[in-house]
């Protein structure tokens, strides 16, 4: 039973940081330590231990006159939030030119720690329901996003994930094989070889899919829907684009994936689609 007015019981401490933030970011000006104490209601005293760790972690500058002002990390998440709307707006654009041009759904996606992730989707109206949508999580082994946000990741991340998936995948085969009365499931030794076999055609799989900057399934989700995703990499609209860390590179490849039935996207022009895939992400890159 749902208690409606039940209190969500947070860390104080951390509250009465965010407020004193708030409170230098709001006022504009840098303050006298005496002045955001009496904003606050509290001593002066335990607001300047506030100040001091927060001081310390650069989120709050002590100016040499004693003022207090935000810090360098304020701005710095200022602008990250400017670079990531910035970024999700150019990746909606992509995305529905692709779907006016191919006449098909497109989801985009991003690399989470937990894998895959679908963070915008522009649908048609008409199109049948796959159940993805923005937050759900896409498999590795047989998603064209999968895949190649697989290709851009390590492999002692992804193996693991891979290697999962593909056994759950054998333990449900397996239990649908044992309803049936004539089917006999195969032993251990040999669910774990095929295991292993598909994990290492996968994994040879994806240097060529990297290189190439695309990938694409034939069916494999769902039987007559078609996925082809083209990897769009927005390092250029982040303040990273000089750096030289992969991961961070990492953070900055997006999946943009076409979505729709054999019909919209048949396998046998998968090369124009992917073409004009690529053109568009093209097009928008050099704006």
């Amino acid at each position: 039973m749902i208690q409606p007015n039940k209190t969500r019981h947070g860390v104080k401490s951390v509250e009465i940081g965010l407020s004193i933030l708030d409170i230098l970011i709001d006022y504009k000006e840098p303050m006298k330590l005496k002045d955001i104490a009496f904003t606050m209601q509290m001593p002066a005293a335990k607001i300047h231990r506030y100040l001091v760790s927060m001081t310390v972690k650069n989120y709050v500058k002590q100016l040499s006159n004693g003022y207090y002002t935000v810090g360098n990390r304020i701005n710095s998440i200022q602008q990250a939030g400017l670079e990531q709307t910035s970024v999700l707006n150019q990746l909606n654009k992509i995305a529905t030119d692709i779907k006016n041009n191919l006449n098909c759904s497109v989801q985009v996606a991003r690399w989470f720690n937990e894998g895959p992730i679908i963070i915008q989707s522009v649908d048609l109206n008409n199109f049948i329901s796959i159940n993805t949508r923005i937050g759900s999580k896409m498999p590795l082994f047989s998603s064209a996003t999968g895949k190649l946000l697989a290709s851009y990741q390590p492999l002692d991340i992804i193996k693991p994930l891979v290697l999962a998936e593909l056994k759950s995948f054998s333990d449900n085969s397996n239990e649908d094989k044992l309803n049936e009365n004539d089917s006999i499931a195969p032993p251990n030794k040999q669910i774990k070889e095929d295991i292993l076999k598909r994990w290492h055609e996968f994994e040879s799989s994806l240097a060529e899919i990297r290189e190439q900057g695309f990938s694409y399934v034939i069916g494999n989700m769902m039987t007559g829907i078609n996925a082809f995703s083209i990897a769009v990499d927005m390092t250029h609209l982040s303040d990273i684009k000089n750096a030289t860390d992969t991961l961070d590179h990492q953070q900055q490849i997006y999946a943009v994936t076409a979505i729709g039935t054999a019909e919209q996207l048949p396998s046998s022009k998968r090369n124009k689609i992917l073409k004009e895939m690529l053109a568009i992400a093209q097009h928008y890159r050099l704006l």
